[in-house]
């Protein structure tokens, strides 16, 4: 299975894009031992246009050129399903196993994630009921994946209540 992050915004230089490269590099240690073949970004720019409406449209095309397809597609929406660390490493591993060649996880810019490319996701994913800052939820996801990972391969750095 491949993983892409697909999302909004270039964090050149921010704290929450070193982070989010930390996890990155950490999840794609494990990775192959799972059947990880490859994690990827694809990172679209910020929209300029005048109303939020339009730049989130504008958005989600670049984003939407540059996904796999056909692929299993989560987006990143306070409004989506928690799932505990533990819930979400055995929601990847299901994925896989039932073959799941790429999932994409879809993250939005400082407007969101437009309608239609949130509604033609398969699911949706919450990491609370708050509204995170776009940077914030690719460091944060990163880290999920690497957890999730470390918790698929028995390594030590989940230390939550196992399952």
């Amino acid at each position: 299975m491949r993983i892409t992050v697909a999302a909004v915004g270039r964090g050149r230089g921010a704290a929450e894009q070193g982070l989010c490269d930390l996890f990155w590099e950490r999840a794609a240690a494990l990775g192959p031992k799972l059947g990880i073949s490859k994690l990827d970004f694809v990172i679209a720019d910020v929209s300029r246009k005048p109303s939020a409406p339009t730049r989130m449209e504008e958005e989600a095309a670049k984003l939407a050129r540059r996904l796999p397809a056909p692929s299993h597609r989560i987006a990143l929406d306070e409004g989506g399903r928690a799932l505990s660390s533990e819930a979400f490493a055995s929601h990847l591993a299901r994925l896989r196993d039932r073959g799941c060649r790429d999932l994409v996880f879809l993250i939005g810019g400082p407007d969101g994630l437009a309608a239609h490319l949130k509604e033609s996701a398969q699911e949706r994913l919450a990491f609370g009921p708050q509204t995170w800052p776009h940077l914030m939820v690719r460091a944060m996801l990163a880290e999920q994946i690497y957890r999730a990972l470390a918790i698929l391969s028995g390594h030590p750095y989940h230390r939550g209540p196992s399952t």
